[in-house]
């Protein structure tokens, strides 16, 4: 006699990938392999390597499960002192020990003497960012505010020793009592924005003024990232003028700082990591290099912040594509796999093509920010490319992750995906330190007032002439856009698109697989390419782009 269960079957599962991870994200990525020797840090080839099964495995199922446990904020104990904490979950400080342990805040700072130090710390993050995005605010902070605290030796005496350490610890006690720190930043305030010179936040001096010396401080600000971490960079206006802070979260008497969280932003994305809205009720603070050039001081650790927007989003491309070609592979429809389908092949094929394009451009950046101290080429060249390249690689992020979520049709719309979480973060680089608009006016900034980023910027993009007939065209036309003042603001938009590809043409180009940098030129120079993923020529070798895409 039949039982209750087998009366009523109704069907089997199958025609469905088998899980994707764990995976190797470093060994199934030859582009990856490939670039980062050719920028400079093939010596660390090596120890980039061991993160490629965590980058594809534990930090995936720790993503997952600190983004649907997000942040909390804890204003007072229980019995109502005032507390100012944010409460994370387990999985998330577990992924903050892993980017730290890797060496994503700390790895040029240590490695110095190495060049391409920077270029391999970029290949670190790029990894780990596949697993997790949330992580990236205050480590990439905690990178990139080495060189602004070097403003003022004092500080950075105290302070840099343990920034660059190693060590992630999570506890929320005074700095003096850990042995590594991480470090958030506060610029924006509500009647501002961007333009932070109508900043209201006032700076009052405790005794003499100056240089590492202490002050108190009274505003807001309106986006304070990271608020967990043990010190921030902030802005304020002391008698001289606007200029920077290090403010810590602890008073040198073990007292908890002034700094009020007011609450935790209820953002689009980017669950796992928490921003917030603080004010400050005569919070204790050091100067951070000289009276009134705040601005410029903070700006050297935005230019390294701007470096990993473009890391992040190009880190987020890499998974949607990863997810894709893995569905599409195992994927039935019609009696073929999804991945032989002719469209579908297109679309993966030009998914494929502009990852591998970003990869290019991010990792340039990272050679000129690594060599820009040793090099004022290319210090002229980080100051125009990480503009244009933020601009353009984070622009491109959320059109991206949708074609990508696409190729898994309904199932990419449905949160256990791991989809709808990156399409949520895709927009979040072009926003981030400075949004499209602000890249424009700095490119055309740094044009008008530092002739030397043109001459920088033609050097690299002439470096690849006669690679083909399409880029050698755009190489006559843009110097003639760029000498044309009239309306060049308005259109800087479009013109800024046009260099960052052009400057992707030439890196392709030079990286030497003509199959790679024939496909870009013809399809984003030659006009052979309609407005949407997946319109390649036919006679593009989309089988080759798809099979070096993800490797395995």
């Amino acid at each position: 006699m039949a039982t209750q269960a087998s009366r009523f079957p109704t069907h089997d599962v199958e025609n469905t990938p088998p899980p994707l991870t764990p995976y190797d994200a470093w060994a199934t990525d030859p582009a990856l392999q490939e670039t980062l020797k050719r920028e400079g840090a093939g010596w660390a080839n090596g120890l980039i390597a061991k993160w490629g099964p965590v980058a594809g495995g534990e930090a995936q199922t720790l993503a997952q499960q600190a983004n649907e446990n997000r942040p909390k904020l804890k204003l007072f104990d229980r019995y109502g002192n005032r507390c100012d904490e944010v409460e994370f979950h387990p999985a998330y400080h577990r992924l903050m020990e892993l980017a730290i342990e890797a060496g994503i805040t700390s790895f040029p700072w240590r490695n110095e003497d190495k060049p391409g130090a920077h270029v391999a710390r970029m290949g670190l993050s790029y990894l780990l960012g596949q697993g997790d995005q949330g992580t990236g605010c205050p480590t990439t902070m905690t990178y990139a505010c080495v060189p602004s605290i070097r403003h003022s030796p004092k500080l950075a005496a105290e302070w840099l020793p343990k920034i660059t350490a190693p060590v992630y610890d999570p506890r929320f006690i005074p700095a003096a009592q850990k042995n590594g720190l991480t470090i958030g930043m506060g610029m924006t305030e509500k009647q501002g924005g961007s333009d932070v010179r109508a900043n209201s936040t006032k700076a009052h001096p405790l005794g003499e003024r100056g240089n590492g010396q202490p002050y108190e401080l009274v505003g807001h600000k309106w986006f304070f990232s990271a608020p967990m971490c043990d010190a921030f960079l902030v802005l304020a206006y002391e008698e001289a003028g606007l200029s920077c802070f290090l403010l810590p979260r602890f008073r040198p008497d073990g007292t908890r700082n002034a700094i009020r969280i007011q609450r935790l932003k209820d953002k689009l994305g980017d669950w796992s990591n928490a921003s917030s809205e603080v004010e400050f009720q005569g919070a204790l603070a050091f100067m951070v290099g000289d009276p009134a050039r705040g601005v410029a001081t903070i700006l050297e650790m935005v230019a390294l912040t701007r470096q990993d927007c473009m890391i992040g989003s190009s880190s987020v491309m890499r998974q949607a594509l990863v997810q894709a070609l893995h569905h599409t592979r195992h994927r039935k429809a019609f009696g073929k796999r999804l991945v032989e389908q002719p469209l579908m092949l297109n679309v993966l094929a030009d998914l494929a093509l502009e990852s591998e394009a970003h990869l290019a451009l991010t990792a340039r950046i990272s050679r000129s920010v690594d060599a820009s101290h040793r090099d004022e080429n290319e210090a002229a060249f980080a100051r125009i490319g990480t503009a244009i390249g933020k601009y353009w690689v984070c622009k491109r992020c959320a059109p991206f992750v949708n074609e990508a979520q696409e190729c898994l049709g309904g199932i990419g719309y449905v949160e256990e995906s791991g989809m709808p979480r990156l399409y949520r973060q895709a927009p979040l680089n072009s926003i981030w330190e400075g949004s499209g608009n602000i890249q424009c006016l700095d490119v055309l900034r740094a044009l008008a007032k530092e002739p030397a980023t043109r001459g920088a910027l033609f050097a690299e993009l002439s470096s690849a002439k006669g690679g083909h007939a399409a880029y050698d065209a755009e190489l006559e036309r843009l110097p003639q856009e760029l000498t044309d003042l009239e309306g060049i603001e308005t259109r800087s938009r479009h013109l800024v698109e046009r260099l960052a590809i052009a400057l992707q043409a030439s890196l392709l180009i030079r990286a030497g697989n003509s199959k790679v940098s024939d496909a870009w030129c013809a399809s984003r120079l030659d006009g052979k390419h309609g407005q949407t993923f997946g319109t390649l020529d036919k006679s593009a070798p989309m089988q080759a782009l798809v099979e070096r895409a993800f490797a395995g």
